[in-house]
């Protein structure tokens, strides 16, 4: 088993910025791939981001690259989402989601373990 808690999230005025962070417990974090997804009220689950299990391979969504960088420290068993010139769109609820395997994925039926979600509100 493998515990996920995220933290960070709140409101912000477009254009602002917010670091997320999720802490995992349980097994060997750098055993896993870890993404992070959002979903929006009256929307699916979607992907934002995914960082392979060195850190040295990372994935965006479209809808946020150049402005979201997924980081990791295996150390800390910690992985980030620093999120830059957000927009009103990116409101919703984020989750961290640990995979076991060395690379991540965009699909959320991939994913073991989940956090509970924190909430990022954009206001315009």
């Amino acid at each position: 088993q493998v515990q996920l808690v995220e933290s960070g999230g709140g409101s912000v005025q477009a254009g602002g910025s917010l670091s997320l962070s999720c802490v995992a417990s349980g097994r060997t974090f750098s055993n896993y791939a870890m993404g992070w997804f959002r979903q929006a009220p009256g929307k699916e689950r979607e992907f934002v981001a995914t960082i392979s299990w060195s850190g040295r391979s990372t994935e965006y969504a479209d809808s946020v690259k150049g402005r979201v960088t997924i980081s990791r420290d295996n150390a800390k068993s910690m992985v980030y989402l620093q999120m830059n010139s957000l927009k009103p769109e990116d409101t919703a609820v984020y989750y961290c989601a640990a995979l076991s395997s060395a690379w991540g994925s965009r699909r959320t039926s991939d994913y073991d373990y989940w956090g509970q979600g924190t909430q990022v509100t954009v206001s315009s």
